[in-house]
């Protein structure tokens, strides 16, 4: 029996680990697993390539609870180790200016992965254990099982055993009093299911019973055989893994299923990351079927490495518009093992960023020109993701013409070729500025997208909450475009033309109505403005400046406040119309009393028709109208 010091220049380095390196001890699960894992790929590879001379056979990890005797074993058929082995990648920690290191990556250290970054994984055992016992037997013939034990201190014992006849490493965890929750069955089963559900070799956790099928010939009340049967917790060989060419569509939905249990809609589609130059990097992400709340906070998308499970916070891995997005990603090119900030600006991290971009953006690509009625169809649940990404990403902006749709309100999309081409003859304004009406709500807006149609104007349907970034977006990147809401003003004056305009009122008729009006109406949030519109038109019309409605709306949505307007109170336009029979008649009346009813009763309406009359005030004009009906 050997008995030694552990190799490191800190008295006792265990507590410190235990202390700085893991904000989570639950880990300490994923890093013995990740090393059992290693122990049996490691074993596959030297036996594919001759250096072994042992079956490799069909290895599993096992993990048992020993809840009576306060122990946890992770025992997997891997490589094991020699005496001299143990010695060499147990005992020599080599831990040069340990505390200084601590001190150094204490905060950055806080979400794990730094324990197996430095060699240190075997470690982290020490946080849930009082004791540890490794027992372990190499692959290599006339070697012998050697048990190594170590009680938190820097001080071990190795001595040959006859414990163990074959091969692979079994960890004996003597869990401490105050991890004892690792002693329950339900919360090891949840980790395993957390942070290896999807690791390459099979894990036993217990056994099942499993009905056996009846034979044939069976009679009416024969009872099923059953058999105990090894219990694998775990999917060795996920969709991802796997060349696109060999899965199917249902493969795909099974294997989102299989992530994500309690969602009960299938996604609209996916896409399967496949890349080994200049980075690794496999994955599938799914397109969900969002929902009006947009909530991202559950079922996130899942970042592996090698098929062991890391986080399910990938900002800065994944682009921020793919957020909504579900699925997993797995690469071994990625340094988990540092700080967020440092991942943030990792060259290699920004290379998988624009890599994800670029092939989510070929894949919609490729949709549209695939089944353009199908993408059609789920254009209304893909296009938040879409926009976001529009206005977020420059790369994917530049891709953007070939898969981004537009609307109208009849339920026709465009692309962004042929919305302007079909349009450009007719809605050009004097200036050679192409004018592209939309509304954001037909029924609201219902009126105004009425006398745009009438007028053979092409009216786009942008609903989604973040409209107004993204026709920001267009208008400073294309040429001679602008984008108006169809209640901005008046038809005749959203697309200027170089038309005559005749007027029944001369300018002192115009400045006496002016003045008439803005006395009826006492309201500062109007700006009172006289058109010479056709006779037919409504009297009066509401209408809201266009820049200063998207400012609001941008504001509300994050951004676009850089003038304050988030802060403003409502404006508004009142649009009278000069030539209307109601101008004469409120010009002919001469009490000031009938002429204060007929504004506010027409203003009323306007108001109405716009969804601002509410409260008293639509009290009172209901009351107002009945009286004046049994007049």
């Amino acid at each position: 029996m050997t008995k030694g010091n552990i190799n490191v220049s800190v008295e006792n380095i265990f507590p410190l680990i235990k202390k700085f390196l893991y904000s989570d001890h639950e880990i300490f699960l994923r890093e013995l697993i990740s090393n059992a894992t290693d122990a049996t790929l490691k074993l596959k590879h030297l036996t594919n390539v001759g250096e072994a001379n042992v079956a490799y056979g069909n290895p599993q990890i096992e993990v048992k609870v020993d809840k009576e005797n306060k122990k946890l074993h992770i025992i997997d058929q891997g490589l094991g180790m020699t005496g001299e082995e143990v010695e060499k990648y147990i005992n020599q920690v080599a831990f040069s200016g340990a505390e200084e290191f601590l001190e150094k990556y204490k905060d950055s250290a806080k979400d794990a992965g730094i324990i197996g970054h430095f060699g240190l994984g075997f470690y982290s055992a020490f946080m849930v254990a009082e004791k540890v016992e490794i027992l372990t037997k190499s692959y290599k013939e006339g070697e012998t099982a050697v048990r190594w034990t170590c009680d938190g201190s820097p001080q071990f014992t190795l001595e040959e055993t006859t414990d163990k006849t074959d091969r692979g490493t079994e960890i004996i965890l003597h869990i401490a009093e105050d991890s004892t929750e690792f002693l329950e069955e339900s919360r090891i089963r949840e980790l395993l299911l957390k942070y290896n559900k999807f690791m390459p070799v099979p894990i036993k956790f217990g056994t099942r019973t499993e009905t056996l099928p009846l034979p044939e010939d069976a009679s009416d009340d024969a009872k099923p055989e059953t058999k105990e049967v090894d219990n694998i917790i775990n999917n060795p060989t996920p969709a991802w893994t796997k060349a696109p060419s060999d899965l199917k569509d249902e493969d795909y939905l099974n294997f989102y299923r299989e992530l994500y249990p309690m969602q009960f809609e299938d996604p609209l589609f996916h896409i399967h990351l496949n890349v080994d130059y200049p980075f690794n990097l496999t994955g599938i992400l799914f397109f969900p079927k969002l929902a009006n709340n947009l909530n991202i906070e559950k079922d996130k998308i899942q970042l592996y490495q090698n098929q062991v499970y890391v986080t399910d916070e990938v900002k800065g891995i994944v682009p921020d518009f793919l957020m909504l997005l579900r699925g997993v990603i797995d690469s071994p090119d990625i340094p988990l093992n540092v700080s967020r900030s440092y991942l943030q600006a990792d060259g290699a991290v920004k290379k998988i960023s624009s890599y994800i971009t670029k092939k989510v953006g070929d894949k919609m690509a490729s949709l549209i020109n695939e089944n353009r009625e199908d993408y059609e169809k789920k254009w209304n649940d893909i296009k938040i993701v879409i926009e976001y990404g529009m206005i977020s990403e420059e790369k994917f902006y530049e891709k953007s013409d070939k898969f981004a749709l537009y609307p109208n309100v009849e339920g026709k999309y465009f692309l962004w070729n042929e919305l302007t081409e079909k349009i450009k003859a007719n809605q050009t304004d004097k200036d050679g500025n192409l004018v592209i009406l939309y509304a954001t709500n037909e029924h609201d807006q219902h009126s105004y997208v009425q006398a745009a149609q009438d007028k053979g104007y092409e009216v786009l349907l942008l609903d989604s909450p973040i409209v107004p970034h993204l026709i920001q977006k267009l208008e400073s990147s294309k040429e001679k475009i602008q984008f108006v809401r169809v209640d901005a003003d008046h038809i005749n004056n959203l697309i200027k033309k170089d038309e005559p305009v005749i007027s029944k009122l001369n300018d002192t008729e115009k400045e006496t109505l002016k003045k008439s009006v803005e006395d009826g109406i006492a309201d500062s949030k109007f700006t009172v403005q006289l058109e010479d519109l056709e006779s037919t038109d409504a009297p009066f019309i509401i209408t809201q400046p266009e820049f200063m409605r998207r400012m609001k709306d941008m504001q509300a949505t994050g951004g676009g406040g850089m003038f304050g307007m988030g802060n403003f109170p409502e404006m508004y336009n009142l649009v009278v119309n000069t030539n209307s029979d109601l101008a004469g008649k409120i010009l002919a009346t001469e009490s000031s009393e009938e002429k204060s009813s007929q504004i506010r009763q027409a203003l009323d309406l306007a108001k109405l028709s716009q969804n601002l009359l509410k409260g008293k005030e639509l009290t009172d004009f209901i009351q107002r109208s009945y009286q004046n009906l049994s007049k």
